[in-house]
Parts: C-alpha cells; structure tokens; sequence
C-alpha cells in the first residue's frame, strides 16, 4: 500500500498536465507559497492524512472552480480530487488564511509602491 502511494506520488510529480487560464503564475505561487507551507506545517500530526498532493495543484484547483463556478465534483481529472480541494478550502476559508492571501496578492509589488501614485496610474492612460 504505501509503496503504491509512493509511486503515485513520483508520478504525479513527474507527469506535468496543461495549464488552464485560472493557474497561478510562478511569481504568484512564489508570493504566496509561504503562506501555505505554514499553513500546512501546523495541520500535521497525529490523526493527519499523509500529504500526497501538491499544494500548488490543489490552490489551482480552488482557482479553477472559482473562476468556471463548476461544482466541486466536476474538477477535472488532472486535479487533485475534488473532496481533497475543497477540504482544503474549506479550512482555509474557515481561519483567514484565504483572506491573508488574498491580501497578499492585491498587495503591490515593492517596486511600484516605491514609485509615486501618478506615475502608476500613468501607463494605461498614455496611449494616444
């Protein structure tokens, strides 16, 4: 059993599937991916599932319903299951994880807070 559980795992990992439009960027995940592996670090223990999936596959899943608005149960078969995600969700939703991260994605990357407000409201008005 936990060899079959290793080798789904490595395969997984190995296969990669197409991306769907509501994917997160690298630079996105890497924004956010701290967030989570803490998240995640403090839900194990005792009486905790051994963690098969992907946590990125699994915030892209939650992307992925949220953006198409398909029930949780018909997730694509290159997601983690539909049951796993929305646990996840769930969970997350439940103690302000998905509003710290979604606090973080809005955020402004440092660059631009830097710069002053006008010139960042400049570069979609100057077409002419």
């Amino acid at each position: 059993m936990l060899l079959w559980l290793l080798v789904r795992v490595v395969v997984a990992r190995c296969v990669s599937r197409r991306s769907y439009r509501s994917d997160l960027s690298d630079a996105q995940w890497a924004l956010i991916e701290p967030v989570f592996t803490q998240w995640r670090a403090g839900h194990t223990g005792p009486g905790t599932a051994a963690r098969i999936h992907d946590l990125r596959e699994i915030v892209n899943a939650i992307l992925y319903v949220n953006r198409t608005g398909i029930p949780w149960a018909y997730l694509p078969h290159d997601f983690p299951p539909y049951k796993t995600v929305y646990d996840y969700y769930a969970k997350r939703e439940t103690d302000g994880t998905t509003q710290q991260v979604h606090d973080l994605l809005r955020e402004p990357p440092t660059a631009h807070a830097a710069a002053p407000p006008d010139r960042r409201q400049q570069w979609w008005t100057r077409r002419a």
